[in-house]
């Protein structure tokens, strides 16, 4: 079962697993994935769509019995929908995960949660390491909401795999992208090519020297369903994403590259921006030594090819 398996990451992973020959039920309300992304696989025999909310209990217990895996990804997700509706944040990423999680511990069934690099907040002890400490910003700045929902999220997941042996992995992805994404709740990728294509400006927040890795969507599945896979993953968190470490404004650069767009950058101030005070972190670096060591994941797809295929999808669209 993918709770929020109509998202962007959700999608790509049902399609995988389909391949592989699972069966697999995904679990969605909609609110931020789409039927869009699962139409091409919605015929397949071995694939199921429920359409409810992963906070109801009632239907998490009766999907649960039937699944062998749980992949929790159902959350509040973007910096745009963090800052605009922080309730809805705060209490999807919790109430969500311990719904996921007694209904998982009732039948005894493995459990991969979906974590985030915004757990280590503004860290500077860059490449992150996942037993590092978290700094977080103060509790005026809404963004942070995220990142303590999620830290909570991972507190309960290891409560449970301590104190009840229910099998858990914790994943922390750095910035996810591929096809599929939606600049719609301030993902910066999808809204940068969506801008360059049409010519328009790309509007940075901030200086534009805040660097991030971005990880193609479809490497990130290789390291889910290899957790998914190894029993000796259980009761540990693992970082999952790129080390190819590039600056917003850089990002910016080597789009309207890509695109051969006359588009130039613009760049606005955070509070401009969100309408209200934001703190940010510089950079955002994951170490891959953990996950590495004990499935052999490594990255596969370049930035620039990652690009590549996000602008040709665009384009087609």
């Amino acid at each position: 079962m993918i709770t929020g398996g109509a998202g962007f990451i959700g999608s790509h992973l049902a399609e995988k697993l389909l391949e592989l020959g699972n069966e697999v039920v995904v679990i969605d309300d909609l609110s931020t994935g789409s039927r869009v992304n699962i139409a091409r696989i919605e015929a397949d025999p071995k694939f199921r769509f429920v359409y409810d909310n992963v906070r109801n209990s009632e239907t998490m217990h009766i999907l649960a019995q039937q699944c062998e895996v749980i992949v929790h990804l159902a959350a509040a997700v973007g910096v745009k929908l963090i800052v605009d509706e922080p309730v809805r944040t705060i209490e999807t990423n919790i109430h969500g995960t311990e719904v996921v999680l007694e209904v998982a511990n009732k039948f005894h069934k493995k459990v991969l949660l979906a974590s985030s690099s915004e757990v280590y907040g503004k860290s500077e002890a860059v490449p992150f390491r996942e037993d590092d400490d978290t700094v977080l910003g103060s509790t005026k700045y809404s963004r942070w909401s995220y990142a303590c929902s999620k830290a909570i999220d991972e507190f309960l997941g290891l409560a449970y795999q301590q104190q009840y042996s229910l099998p858990v992995i914790i994943m922390r992805f750095f910035n996810t992208v591929g096809p599929r994404q939606t600049g719609q709740y301030g993902m910066v990728i999808p809204r940068f090519v969506e801008w360059a294509l049409r010519d328009e400006p790309l509007i940075i927040y901030g200086t534009g020297r805040q660097s991030r890795c971005f990880c193609y969507v479809k490497d990130l599945v290789e390291a889910i369903i290899g957790l998914m896979s190894c029993d000796e993953a259980q009761g540990r968190v693992y970082n999952i994403g790129s080390t190819e470490e590039i600056t917003i404004n850089g990002l910016a650069d080597k789009i309207i590259e890509l695109t051969g767009s006359k588009s130039e950058k613009q760049f606005v101030s955070y509070e401009e921006a969100y309408g209200l005070p934001f703190d940010d972190m510089e950079r955002r670096v994951p170490c891959l030594d953990r996950i590495k060591g004990l499935i052999g994941f490594q990255p596969r797809t370049s930035l620039e090819q990652t690009l590549t295929f996000i602008i040709e999808e665009k384009k087609r669209n």
